[in-house]
């Protein structure tokens, strides 16, 4: 079958040594949003993501990114036990967790491993967890952790564990942030150049076959502009006051659509979630299950 649990879970991704810059980490705030509402090239607390002075920061999820940030081929997907295609597949979930600031620039190596394989029935998922650690042999500090899943779909159907999700309630109150981000039309064009080229973001033709009317924008990006607009809306901007950021990829978005983002303060951490605001498709759930811990 194309997916071998036996084969895939447990598997040594390998280690993979990466370096990043200044200007990568201010491609990537560009990219997810930072800098783009009147007056931000103005503002001292907009301009800590985008102007490469001693106040630059970086907001978490960038460490998703880096240590692919500088590919220029579609992603891989030469998983072991895992026949799949890339017209086949879509980011799930993501998380990233971080022991600190994130420096804004240096040289890491990450470990990654397949933990674990579920057969949802039509589809499957696969998980997997990364750990970077400073310096070029993996010999340094522990800089962050990730774990993510792609759903791969028309897989499935073999009889293997389903897997479990805990779903995050959203409070029944009104929320403590709601803000709104307009996506360009050339924001996914954009958000490629960090390193994600999947033709599915960009090339019409390609999105089509894989049943989309559009390309569409790549997950990760929404991951990253929702995470902007709770750092932004409820810690003051101040990136080094997240611990952590965990987000379910519940629906697309179309280049040109607006998001709407949502959260709620709940003891050590922020509750959130993002729709699209607006339009034909008004209220479509983009990210769920959003918990933003605090440092």
């Amino acid at each position: 079958m194309p997916i071998d649990p036996s084969v895939a879970i447990g598997a040594d991704l390998g280690a993979r040594t990466f370096s990043w810059t200044e200007s990568d980490v201010l491609l990537y705030h560009l990219a997810i949003g930072a800098g783009s509402r009147s007056g931000d090239n103005l503002s001292p607390a907009a301009l800590r993501y985008t102007l490469d002075d001693a106040a630059l920061q970086v907001l978490p999820s960038f460490g998703v990114v880096a240590p692919t940030f500088h590919e220029t081929d579609p992603p891989p997907l030469d998983l072991p036990g895992c026949d799949i295609n890339l017209a086949q597949v879509v980011h799930g979930a993501q998380s990233i967790s971080v022991s600190g600031a994130l420096p804004t620039s240096g040289t890491a190596t990450v470990r990654t491993t397949i933990t674990d394989v579920w057969d949802k029935g039509k589809a499957a998922v696969i998980w997997q967890e990364g750990v970077a650690t400073a310096g070029s042999d993996g010999s340094g500090e522990e800089l962050w952790r990730t774990r993510s899943s792609i759903f791969v779909r028309g897989e499935g159907g073999w009889g293997g564990d389903r897997g479990s999700a805990t779903a995050v309630d959203v409070p029944e109150r009104d929320a403590d942030h709601v803000s709104s981000y307009a996506v360009t039309p050339q924001q996914a064009l954009l958000y490629r150049l960090c390193g994600d080229r999947n033709p599915l973001h960009a090339d019409p033709g390609f999105a089509k076959a894989a049943g989309f009317p559009a390309p569409i924008l790549h997950g990760l990006c929404s991951y990253g502009i929702v995470l902007r607009e709770l750092t932004d809306g409820l810690l003051g901007g101040d990136a080094t006051q997240v611990g952590g950021f965990t987000g379910r990829f519940a629906g697309v978005v179309f280049p040109g659509e607006t998001i709407r983002v949502s959260g709620w303060r709940e003891g050590g951490s922020i509750i959130a979630s993002a729709a699209i605001d607006g339009g034909e498709r008004d209220g479509s759930p983009v990210l769920a299950d959003c918990v933003l811990s605090l440092a």
